[in-house]
């Protein structure tokens, strides 16, 4: 599967953008599907992840409550909404794919198989 990643762009503190990743096909409605994102100087970190069928959500800590992931199988879409930007999340952000079927949603990128190109988002104070 390929996936193209949309949406970055700048923004103001306290503002909202919304990701949204494309695939290519419907294997996609068979992956976990996953937001990273990688600040300059540091590692690529998770973002939020949802299961195949969307039952499944897990954010990490630095983004609960202020962004949520959401899928459209239906369009192949994986999309994030990002509510009360803040400058520390300005980074290029990626969707990646996991074809392997684990019923939670993995948050080391090792564990997944397919990246879109990234889309930066720069979020100025």
């Amino acid at each position: 599967v390929q996936l193209q990643a949309s949406g970055g762009g700048l923004v103001q503190a306290g503002g909202s953008l919304t990701l949204t990743c494309t695939a290519s096909d419907r294997t996609f409605s068979r992956y976990a599907m996953a937001w990273f994102r990688q600040a300059p100087g540091k590692e690529r970190e998770f973002v939020a992840g949802i299961t195949w069928a969307g039952g499944g959500r897990s954010y990490a800590d630095a983004v609960k409550g202020r962004f949520t992931v959401s899928r459209d199988n239906a369009d192949y879409t994986v999309t994030l909404q990002m509510n009360s930007l803040k400058p520390e999340d300005t980074a290029v952000y990626y969707c990646a794919a996991d074809s392997e079927f684990r019923g939670v949603v993995a948050v080391t990128d090792d564990d997944y198989d397919y990246w879109g190109q990234g889309t930066l988002v720069t979020v100025s104070s």
